[in-house]
């Protein structure tokens, strides 16, 4: 193991905003010039309930040309959004996070009402910020691999749809939500070669034609409240169960998905380009002391 260090992250107050979408939370750290040091041992603590300020997990709001995982983007996208999980892992994507993550840009004065183009891991989402508060999200396309795994809680299993929306998912369809049990630990599933860097997991109940509701164990995150492409999954693979493929049938097929937190309404168009639309709200700003940074040892990894 290399040494501990305590080099304080910054000497400087940081800025940082609260907002949520379905009550997806997250923590967000605005750093145009990615002039911030944010290791995996910060964010969670950050990310952290009761010693920090709390979420689900931090977008780190970057200009793309200033990040190296971005600069191939700049072209198409000056904001980069580096979406890191709860735990401080880094993330391909957040579907909420990028409703969250527009809103800011808006709050910011960086845009208004309109449309804007968003570089994250996976890919350069497109985003349309409604007067009406609602923001829609150009998800991008579903991949369908066929290696599925089963699931297993409380001695019930269920096989579950491997869904890639730009990070993986396992959606199991169950006759009552309470069925997934404590989601507060990731449920078991086999093979596990599946998934050699984890999954999302969604379970998923009925609640009418094109309706659907679902809770989620997020990867590095635990049960979420919502989970946007966790979402997109689920309703891809609702289609597909009902025998519903908008490339076979050339006609938008649209799903509404119930999560813990509110609504989101997904649509999967003929070309594949799914489209999510729900609610993003910034709930509070504010600064955190550099002596907050400096309070614990920043553990450099084994």
């Amino acid at each position: 193991m290399e040494p501990v260090s305590t080099e304080p992250v910054t000497s400087a107050p940081v800025a940082f905003l609260k907002g949520h979408g379905t009550e997806n939370d997250f923590v967000i750290v605005p750093d145009p010039d990615n002039a911030l040091d944010l290791p995996a041992d910060v964010v969670a603590r950050l990310c952290d309930r009761r010693a920090g300020i709390g979420g689900d997990g931090l977008l780190h709001v970057v200009r793309s040309a200033a990040h190296p995982e971005a600069r191939d983007m700049a072209g198409e996208a000056d904001w980069f959004m580096d979406y890191r999980n709860a735990d401080g892992s880094v993330a391909e994507m957040c579907g909420n996070g990028v409703r969250v993550f527009a809103r800011y840009l808006q709050h910011a004065g960086h845009l208004t009402a309109g449309d804007v183009a968003v570089a994250t891991r996976g890919g350069v989402k497109r985003v349309h910020l409604a007067k009406n508060g609602d923001v829609t999200v150009s998800m991008g396309r579903a991949r369908l691999p066929e290696d599925g795994v089963t699931v297993t809680v409380g001695g019930r299993s269920w096989p579950a749809r491997n869904v890639n929306m730009g990070n993986p998912h396992a959606v199991a369809f169950v006759e009552d939500l309470d069925h997934a049990g404590d989601l507060s630990t990731e449920p078991p599933y086999s093979p596990a070669a599946v998934y050699p860097d984890g999954v999302n997991i969604e379970f998923v109940a009925d609640r009418g034609p094109r309706h659907v509701a679902m809770r989620v164990h997020e990867r590095g995150a635990a049960e979420t409240r919502s989970c946007g492409t966790g979402a997109c999954a689920v309703a891809v693979a609702a289609a597909r169960r009902d025998g519903a493929d908008p490339a076979g049938t050339g006609t938008p097929v649209t799903y509404t998905v119930d999560v813990l937190g509110g609504t989101l309404v997904i649509t999967e168009h003929p070309d594949g380009e799914i489209e999510m639309t729900g609610p993003a709200v910034i709930v509070a700003e504010g600064r955190v002391d550099p002596a907050w940074f400096a309070s614990a040892p920043v553990r450099t990894p084994c």
